[in-house]
């Protein structure tokens, strides 16, 4: 830890302050007992105490003490927290980890000690782009025309790149590849197959309707074969998972309440998504907001009915495929509906309902892939790391596919795979339910 020496009086000053501050209540739950060790993927990967939860909660003791400041190097160790919450599902005293992070780095953006990589992709992409689906959608267009008219091999190829400022080239390596098709939000109702079971209101989200509107069409045609009229409602906006993950809560509160207003008004029975770390912050809601007056009672209603789809699938119940479709599969868990939602059993078992498909659990399941948001981008040397092991893992089941339920995963194994000459294919569970289902379509 930060030598108290070291400290300038300025740098104590600069401690937790306001009503989103981390509350002692929830800090000094830790008692530094150190069973989260063995879960936290930066402990386990670099094996040092300032690492791991414990390590970063005794940090943010000695700031509210105020015995050091809000430094940079103190921040370093903060933002390498790749807020999986691996350590919430195995601490023996309720330390809610992934709320205290938040709330320690709306402080650290508060004082304008955000790290350099961060501080770019905030203002360039966190703040100004995500918030503004049309904006985003826009840009998204840009991109898939760059990464499919060859004008990014040409740019790879002439290494441009790498003598310009402001490390694009890194930023270009981690740019995410955009989708065949986008998916959007209507005005129209997808009816059900059948009688209606349940009104869903399916969250578009922001990045997962670009990179994978595949995917979205997929989840709403299982809903539909599983007796749902969807609704996708105009209007919605990003979540602000990644903006609340990087102490942006005051625009993640604006988020979540535009979300709330547009669901209200669609008169839906349940709300659901097919991104793990929305749904985990959606559920959320209900906390964000819990002091503001207009919102605290919408915000808990909005929570109490945000489902993840392979939960909801499960509570349907869904119906299981009729047809075989012969394959080897192996299950990525993602962090935020393993560990924030504590939902492991329902994807796998969607999985395992569909014959002939054979699920084959890798080692380390649960343990994040290194996607976690935009991670990657801020943290590329440690990311790649933890993905290595991810990918060994993966490659041990000596599977056909891939499987799970999150975009970044999705994202993150993808690049693996190339990094790797696998031949495997990455699928969220709703794209094999799907393909299964079609099995059916075919023989009408």
């Amino acid at each position: 830890m930060t030598d108290v020496n070291d400290m300038t009086n300025e740098d104590r000053k600069l401690g937790f302050v306001g009503p989103d501050a981390p509350s002692e209540s929830d800090m000094y739950r830790c008692v530094h007992c150190g069973l989260c060790l063995s879960a936290c993927p930066t402990y386990t990967h670099l094996g040092v105490e300032t690492e791991s939860p414990r390590g970063r909660i005794a940090y943010m003791k000695a700031v509210h003490e105020g015995r050091i400041g809000i430094t940079d190097r103190v921040v370093s160790h903060w933002e390498k927290c790749l807020q999986c919450r691996a350590c919430e599902a195995v601490c023996p005293s309720g330390v809610p980890y992934g709320k205290i992070m938040e709330q320690t780095r709306f402080q650290v953006l508060s004082n304008n000690k955000q790290g350099a990589d961060l501080k770019r992709i905030s203002s360039m992409f966190l703040r100004s782009v995500l918030p503004r689906p049309k904006l985003l959608k826009i840009i998204a267009h840009l991109v898939r025309m760059y990464q499919r008219l060859g004008v990014q091999s040409l740019v790879r190829a002439t290494r441009i790149l790498q003598v310009l400022p402001g490390n694009l080239d890194k930023m270009e390596k981690q740019m995410p590849v955009m989708g065949s098709r986008f998916f959007s939000p209507s005005k129209g109702v997808f009816k059900a197959q059948g009688d209606t079971k349940k009104v869903v209101g399916l969250l578009s989200g922001c990045v997962m309707p670009l990179m994978q509107g595949n995917t979205m069409d997929a989840t709403v045609r299982v809903l539909v074969r599983n007796g749902c009229d969807v609704v996708v409602p105009v209007g919605q906006v990003c979540c602000g998972a990644l903006n609340l993950h990087s102490g942006d809560l005051d625009l993640g509160r604006a988020l979540a309440r535009k979300n709330i207003d547009v669901f209200l008004e669609s008169d839906v029975d349940v709300i659901v998504t097919s991104s793990a770390g929305c749904g985990s912050s959606m559920k959320e809601y209900s906390d964000l907001l819990s002091d503001d007056p207009d919102y605290s009672e919408k915000a808990i209603w909005f929570s109490s009915i945000t489902k993840d789809i392979t939960e909801f699938l499960v509570e349907l119940p869904w119906e299981p495929p009729i047809h075989k479709l012969t394959r080897k599969i192996t299950y990525q868990d993602p962090c935020h509906l393993a560990h924030a939602q504590r939902i492991v059993d329902a994807p796998r078992r969607l999985l395992k309902s569909i014959k002939g498909v054979e699920l084959i659990e890798m080692k380390q399941s649960t343990m994040c892939c290194g996607s976690a948001g935009f991670y990657s981008m801020v943290q590329p040397e440690l990311s790649s790391r933890i993905l290595e092991t991810k990918m060994r893992n993966i490659l041990d089941t000596a599977t056909d596919q891939i499987v799970t339920a999150n975009p970044g995963c999705m994202m993150q194994i993808e690049n693996g795979l190339l990094d790797v000459q696998g031949e495997q294919t990455v699928v969220h569970v709703v794209d094999i339910l799907d393909e299964a289902y079609a099995l059916e379509e075919k023989d009408l």
